[in-house]
């Protein structure tokens, strides 16, 4: 439902797309005024003629450093995703939190940007988040199903998100017991009833993880980033 106005929007905000591997930390002109900072991700041996997949990376809450995105993308996405060889992008939230309308309408378009500037693989693309960014992703993919193919929520709520909106495409959710933030009950429950549903949902516990061990999620993202891969790779052999 936003596509019309992303696609509007492109030439607006479009910059050179950095070719050279590694992050690199931009800024992007929003539509009605100021910018937002973000960080893109280009894998080791990048080929600008060979489709690969897109992860969108979004941050959790506590305090808005600069590039905050790109500090949490390479703290935590970077070293348990780079199996896929994605190009990456983490956005600094310009709201108050990633479903506020400011932050949905300029990460579409930055998503949008990336799909133009990068040969991504239409087939492979993923939001993954934490904590805020967790809740970021049911968000995002609820609402735009037409452009994610796979999600990772992390240690989050769904919000007021109904039911069956949610896990409509391969969705990995990993959450601890020890969460002293947001409830591991309702995230259990709302997994369990999706899967009833027959939904291609993963649920994964994890003990004694606090909400501040983010870091302790690397080892369980790695294994959702894989069984994301292999959700990609049986739909593209069908």
């Amino acid at each position: 439902m936003t596509w019309l106005l992303v696609g509007a929007l492109t030439g607006l905000l479009y910059q050179p797309a950095p070719a050279s591997s590694g992050v690199h930390e931009l800024t992007m002109s929003m539509r009605g005024g100021g910018t937002m900072l973000y960080a893109i991700s280009v894998p080791r041996g990048y080929d600008p003629q060979r489709p690969v997949p897109l992860v969108l990376v979004l941050h959790s809450g506590g305090e808005r450093i600069r590039y905050y995105g790109s500090s949490f993308m390479k703290f935590l996405a970077l070293p348990a995703l780079d199996s896929l060889h994605p190009i990456m992008i983490a956005p600094d939230c310009p709201g108050r939190d990633w479903t506020d309308p400011v932050a949905e309408e300029a990460v579409m378009a930055l998503v949008r940007q990336t799909l133009d500037a990068y040969p991504i693989d239409a087939r492979r693309i993923l939001v993954m988040g934490y904590s805020m960014g967790g809740r970021g992703t049911w968000f995002m993919a609820s609402r735009h199903a037409d452009v994610f193919t796979a999600a990772i929520p992390m240690a989050a709520s769904t919000g007021n998100d109904p039911l069956d909106t949610l896990g409509t495409m391969p969705t990995y959710v990993i959450h601890s017991r020890a969460d002293e933030v947001v409830p591991f009950g309702p995230a259990e429950q709302t997994a369990r009833q999706l899967i009833a549903m027959g939904r291609p949902v993963r649920f994964q516990p994890l003990d004694q993880f606090t909400h501040f061990e983010m870091y302790r999620y690397i080892d369980a993202l790695r294994l959702a980033g894989r069984w994301v891969a292999d959700r990609w790779n049986r739909s593209t052999e069908k």
